[in-house]
């Protein structure tokens, strides 16, 4: 089993579709989409059940150059 996550993406000017790129590259991501708003990037990611998830987003993504900030949400199973 896995813990899904959001990841919003805030990118530094003009480096959007690099960062999305890199990610697509490391394949670490269920889905990934370019959007509005305060962040350019929303990315779907299924964290394997035995990595801590903020060690996990540390280490797979966040040493992206161009990524200016990110914000997760963590899911929780409701049915």
């Amino acid at each position: 089993m896995s813990t899904c996550v959001f990841i919003q993406i805030r990118c530094k000017p003009s480096k959007t579709y690099s960062v999305a790129e890199e990610i697509a590259l490391r394949e670490i991501h269920s889905e990934l989409y370019s959007t509005s708003g305060d962040f350019d990037l929303l990315m779907k990611v299924y964290i394997p059940e035995d990595q801590d998830v903020g060690v996990y987003i540390n280490d797979n993504l966040l040493d992206i150059e161009g990524i200016e900030r990110s914000l997760t949400t963590m899911t929780f199973k409701v049915f």
